[in-house]
């Protein structure tokens, strides 16, 4: 199969074209070029093709051996004879080095040829006797092609970070349901083994010592009372555990205990181990760590050994490094173990999305290394050096004032002593202000485009100053192009990332008009697309200052035309500049939006669906305990109150062997298949803390908050939209840390998300006011990020039974 983004033979496309124009053209007007002249041809494009054959693996190495090639071919060789190489092939070589290597290598890379190629000009035809236009053209090349460089670059990691994170999700999406069954089935033995146990063990001890001490079937009804009691309280918690972290141990907690479990059997064990959220990450750490102190044991009794966790935002290192072992300590266990454990740590660290190295160490140990995701799957270029910049600049700087290019290149032709600096060095200085404008367009929008409006002016000034001669639409042309490519990102931005209104202002309510009521222009300005009209007034701005621009640079230079045409005509060209430069970026912005939304689609479903799956495990075994484990253990309470301590033993047996029969059918249950479960309960405020596990293992931090106030029992179809609303508003996006805080007050139920700016959109609160209007509920925007449902506990009958058929049909 041909591969679509195979691009080997673009060096060979080169050389053809080159060989094209020289000596192909030459050749056409029939002129023989001489052997020499070949020869050295031949030579600087086989050198060349090899540079670029290798930009891959060495890309500025590739950079610099091709334009030093074409600088050195270019000199006895006739105009034309390095064209294509010395620009396309340049360029080519730049934009890998801006898709391979950092924004600074690459910038550098770019400002060092600009800069090159400057002082080449200069010591070749001084600073007067040339318009030096071609010097601009070149630097627009070199400028373009590190920018669609930078852009490919930062379209790839954006696109490797979504694939990273929808692994994570699809991952969590089959763990969360057995992370729930086993986080049951743990409880479930816990309050088997303690309480229900305890309350056997002390009624039959009472009962057997009734006759010597009668006392102690007192204290053991009243035990068996508050235990009894417990159990209710336990197994309540169980069905429906509170949406904090607190509950289970965390991670961190559980690395500390299985350190201090090796601690116990006498090794040295040190270890510094930062806070990680529940999710596959922790789980692959616990067992790399696990496996690696299991390894020491093992092999290097009593061998000095530190475990190393850090949770950082783009990458979780889990080094676990032993010394070598004490001499003349015998490792019994050395002989156990089956020899696939470092498989097994490869393939975990795999699974989790990391990678994993291990091997000896210089001191005679043994160090196990892994890299897994972090906080946020987003890619953050790692800061190099201060000395490596340092020699990067050194290196550009020697490569870029060295004489012997310009010695090597020169012609026999006399230089300009003049003082007057021509047009093509003022072009040269507005274009590397137009470029500095750019680089800081997303950091300050407002101001970068206010510099290129400001420099646009001057462009006209600088042909007049330095007298240029070339076409007089050219320059002001050059100058549009900056702008063009300012309002076409802005504009991809515009619609990819609209701007979240601040202000709170109120949505719709069920009183109010539907989207399909409301006036035209309300309808037009609700529409997802028309973010980009944010760039409508800068629009016209430019328009009015290029049109301005090149109708006094097409005037000042001299033309036959009458000055309304030209005025016309310089309006009319700036229009379509910057209409298909709005239009393009729009076009991109739609795509980059389409693409995120299906991708955001795709984590909401499975998303949905692991918390569904492991809602409806949770309801299963809560039903098995409603209907055993529960009547029996308030029938044993019963009997213990009507003072019955053979009948309360009997009911605690009876209940202990319910619990241990729902042990045996949960664990039964885990190899089925869930697809069977044609109708899935749908998920309450109950399942918030299943809805926060999975978001925090996909990468976000979400907390939830129920205050005391919060009715344990709510009607269902407020439980329902409440939770589908929680839903809707971490399911909008985002990788900011969010928090939901629920609370009731004066028959209200209020629902505050902050951190969710996504929230926010057109769209998003189109969803939540469609889940609580029907209940009279009311929704608000507050400061940034932040978005209030409130929602009246007391519903009319009728809308609760049509939203809970609702809710409960859309799962059959």
């Amino acid at each position: 199969m041909i591969r679509t983004d195979d691009d080997r033979l673009l060096p060979v496309l080169l050389i053809c074209a080159q060989a094209l124009v020289w000596p192909g053209a030459a050749l056409v007007r029939g002129t023989v070029p001489s052997g020499s002249a070949l020869l050295v041809a031949a030579l600087v494009a086989g050198v060349v093709t090899a540079a670029l054959a290798l930009r891959r693996t060495r890309p500025v190495v590739a950079l610099v051996v091709v334009a030093a090639a074409c600088a050195l071919g270019a000199g006895p060789l006739p105009a034309g004879a390095m064209a294509v190489l010395g620009t396309a092939g340049v360029a080519l070589a730049l934009f890998t080095v801006a898709t391979e290597r950092d924004t600074f290598t690459a910038v550098l890379c770019g400002v060092a040829l600009a800069v090159w190629q400057l002082l080449q000009n200069i010591s070749l035809h001084g600073l007067s006797d040339r318009d030096g236009l071609d010097l601009v053209l070149t630097a627009l090349l070199y400028a373009g092609a590190c920018g669609a460089g930078l852009l490919v670059r930062r379209n790839r990691r954006a696109r490797r970070a979504a694939e990273r994170r929808l692994k994570r999700a699809e991952t969590e999406r089959h763990r969360l349901p057995a992370v729930e069954r086993r986080r049951m089935e743990r409880e479930l033995h816990d309050v088997s083994a303690h309480h229900l146990t305890a309350v056997v063990v002390t009624a039959g001890a009472a009962l057997g010592l009734r006759d010597r001490r009668p006392e102690l079937a007192a204290e053991a009804l009243e035990f068996a009372v508050e235990t009894g009691r417990e159990v209710t309280r336990a197994l309540s918690a169980v069905r429906a555990p509170a949406p904090s972290r607190e509950d289970l141990p965390s991670p961190e907690e559980r690395l500390l205990d299985l350190v201090a479990g090796f601690r116990r059997l006498d090794q040295q064990v040190d270890c510094e181990i930062d806070p990680l959220p529940d999710g596959a990450v922790a789980d692959a750490a616990y067992g790399i760590v696990r496996e690696g102190l299991t390894n020491v044991a093992r092999h290097a009794p009593g061998a000095h050994t530190k475990v190393v966790v850090r949770y950082g935002d783009t990458r979780t290192d889990v080094v676990v490094t032993s010394a070598a072992p004490p001499t003349g300590t015998a490792a019994h266990a050395a002989g156990l173990g089956g020899g696939r454990g470092q498989g097994f740590l490869r393939s975990r660290a795999r699974e989790a999305g990391g990678t994993l190295h291990s091997g000896p160490t210089a001191d005679g140990g043994w160090e196990i290394r892994a890299a897994l995701p972090g906080r946020t799957t987003t890619q953050v270029e790692q800061s190099a050096p201060r000395g490596y910049r340092l020699a990067q600049v050194i290196a550009a700087v020697a490569l870029v004032l060295q004489p012997l290019l310009p010695v090597l290149v020169i012609r026999a032709e006399t230089t300009s002593s003049g003082s007057h600096v021509s047009a093509g060095i003022l072009f040269a200085l507005l274009a590397a202000a137009q470029a500095v404008a750019l680089l800081w367009l997303r950091r300050a929008p407002r101001t970068a485009l206010g510099a290129l409006l400001g420099l646009a002016p001057l462009w006209p000034l600088a042909m007049a100053v330095g007298d240029y001669t070339g076409p007089a639409f050219l320059p002001p042309a050059l100058s549009m192009l900056a702008t063009c490519a300012a309002l076409a990102g802005e504009a991809a931005r515009a619609v990819a990332d609209p701007a979240e209104r601040t202000a709170a202002a109120p949505v719709r309510t069920a009183d109010e008009p539907s989207p399909a009521e409301r006036p035209r222009h309300v309808r037009l300005l609700a529409l997802p697309g028309t973010a980009a009209l944010q760039v409508a007034p800068v629009a016209i701005a430019a328009v009015l200052v290029h049109a301005l621009a090149a109708t006094v640079a097409v005037l000042d230079h001299g033309t036959t035309a009458p000055d309304w045409a030209v005025a016309v005509g310089a309006s009319a060209g700036a229009v379509l500049a910057v209409g298909a430069a709005r239009w393009g970026g729009t076009l991109r912005g739609r795509r980059v939006l389409a693409v995120r939304g299906t991708q955001e689609e795709r984590l909401t479903v499975w998303t949905e669906e692991a918390v569904r799956d492991a809602w409806a495990e949770r309801r299963r075994i809560a039903a098995g305990l409603e209907t055993t484990v529960l009547s029996r253990t308030a029938d044993m309470v019963g009997e213990a109150e009507a003072g019955r301590l053979d009948a309360t033993a009997e009911r605690a047996r009876e209940a202990l062997a319910a619990m241990r029969a729902l042990l045996d059918a949960v664990r039964e249950s885990e190899g089925e298949d869930e697809a069977g479960a044609r109708r899935r309960p749908q998920p309450t405020l109950q399942a918030l803390d299943l809805l926060a596990h999975q978001c925090r293992a996909t990468g976000r931090d979400v907390e939830i908050r129920l205050t005391d106030r919060v009715p344990q029992r709510l009607p269902t179809a407020v439980d329902l939209a409440a939770y589908h609303a929680a839903e809707t508003v971490l399911a909008a996006g985002g990788d900011e840390p969010a928090m939901l805080e629920l609370d009731a007050d004066d028959g209200t139920l209020t629902l505050t998300a902050t951190g969710v700016p996504r929230a926010a959109r057109p769209a998003v609160r189109e969803r939540l006011t469609a889940r609580i209007a029907p209940l009279g509920g009311t929704l608000t925007t507050g400061g940034p990020g932040t978005v209030h449902l409130r929602l009246p506990l007391a519903a009319a009958p009728v809308e609760q039974g049509r939203a809970t058929d609702k809710e409960e049909g859309s799962e059959r």
